[in-house]
């Protein structure tokens, strides 16, 4: 059985400080993110409006479905149909595939394409049986898609646990390109996949590790997999949000490889978190800045701001959501800004847990910079709400971006209240 991938637990501000040790001038001769203790950098007072101009915003609802979701969250394809997400959503991008030894692999086969599904599990109500060709997620989401005709469905690739084969696939993008098309197109579930969707955490810059391909290897290599993939099918990328100066965006020529993608996917979310035990307490998710912020640059307004900026167009930058939230413990003050002893418990993680928990354990007690935050007993806790969500998709429309994305389908309630709260 695969080992769990930690749900996004990218450690924003202890991977800057190794970032900053490992790769020094590398980073286009300029530090990354300050470490823990030094002053945060000032960002110039760039407003989106300023940075590009605005179009039409664009209606996709993206949601990423975990494969390791099928096990101890007991999650499965059919609840994306019961909970009434299906009816909202455009695309799901299936995370994740693995990526090593310079290529595209099957991330979990049994989860992705062995578990045999039985009638009251599966999606159409038909069990699998032990002699056919495709079962597990894939099958179910060939049946959800049957259901609804337009959903599309991109194969994820990397993630946080796997994005350190990245650096390796770089050397040779043209290999790696056709290994992904082989394992998208394998005849066996080539129908299921209409694209693929490159989750590199982060190219030339650290995540769990620290990548020094350089600043042109990321569009090297998504320029081969359009070579690959051609024009008929989807290419996606999810890619930092973060827009301090010098920081990651800065790393990479993301305009330059706007060319060969569909749309990226800014993860617009763990700004901040318990991986600084300590505090200060701040939410997750800002969508602005606001007075005591603990980085600046850190919020979803300065990376669409930024990214604008370099000239992509509005309409293939979209906003994300995290359907969770990130919590501390030992905290005695209700306002952002307070001191803590550690994380606060999760169902799975320390100092993360799910917005359909989260709702009924520790209910929101005020709103800042666009999103929100709770305090209950000894927690901290921040996270969007239904609310919240709707002034995050009031700024998605003004600034004409191309649609909403969102991590994780399981972190839902069962009747889909986050997703239904996406415009």
């Amino acid at each position: 059985m695969l080992k769990p991938h930690r749900p996004r637990a990218r450690l924003r501000a202890l991977a800057a400080a190794a970032c900053t040790a490992a790769l020094g001038a590398t980073l286009l001769g300029v530090a990354g993110t300050s470490p823990a203790g030094a002053a945060p950098t000032a960002r110039p007072a760039t407003t989106a409006q300023e940075a590009a101009p605005t179009a039409a915003a664009g209606r996709k609802v993206i949601g990423y479905f975990t494969n390791w979701g099928t096990y101890d969250r007991d999650y499965h394809v059919k609840d994306i149909e019961t909970s009434g997400s299906a009816d909202k959503l455009t695309h799901i991008n299936y995370a994740f595939g693995n990526v090593t030894g310079g290529r595209c692999r099957i991330g979990d086969a049994y989860a992705d394409h062995e578990k045999a599904y039985t009638a009251e599990q599966s999606v159409d109500g038909v069990a699998d049986t032990w002699d056919q060709e495709l079962r597990g997620n894939f099958n179910q989401l060939r049946k959800l898609k049957k259901l609804h005709p337009d959903l599309k469905v991109l194969w994820s690739f990397g993630g946080w646990s796997w994005s350190g084969g990245f650096g390796e696939a770089a050397q040779n993008p043209a290999a790696f390109a056709k290994s992904c098309y082989d394992l998208v197109e394998d005849p066996r579930w080539a129908d299921v996949f209409d694209g693929i969707d490159i989750d590199w955490e982060y190219p030339n810059a650290c995540g769990l590790t620290c990548d020094t391909s350089g600043r042109d290897a990321y569009g090297n290599l998504l320029g081969e997999l359009r070579k690959a993939f051609g024009n008929d099918n989807l290419i996606t990328s999810a890619i930092t949000a973060d827009g301090s100066d010098g920081g990651k965006i800065d790393a990479v020529d993301y305009a330059g490889a706007a060319k060969h993608l569909d749309w990226y996917l800014p993860m617009t979310y763990d700004f901040f978190g318990a991986f600084a035990a300590q505090g200060p307490t701040a939410p997750h998710s800002p969508l602005t800045s606001y007075p005591g912020i603990p980085s600046e640059g850190f919020t979803s307004d300065a990376a669409i701001s930024k990214l604008k900026g370099l000239g992509i167009p509005s309409e293939k930058l979209l906003l994300g959501i995290g359907f969770y939230g990130r919590g501390w413990t030992g905290v005695t003050r209700s306002e952002p800004g307070g001191t803590a002893t550690g994380a606060a418990a999760g169902t799975y993680e320390p100092g993360i847990e799910d917005y359909k928990v989260l709702r009924n354990s520790c209910p929101a007690t005020g709103k800042v910079a666009g999103t929100a935050y709770a305090h209950c007993g000894n927690d901290w806790w921040s996270y969007d709400t239904p609310e919240t969500i709707g002034t995050k998709m009031t700024y998605k429309n003004e600034q004409g971006l191309g649609g909403t994305f969102f991590w994780e389908l399981s972190g839902d309630t069962a009747n889909g209240e986050l997703i239904k709260a996406i415009d």
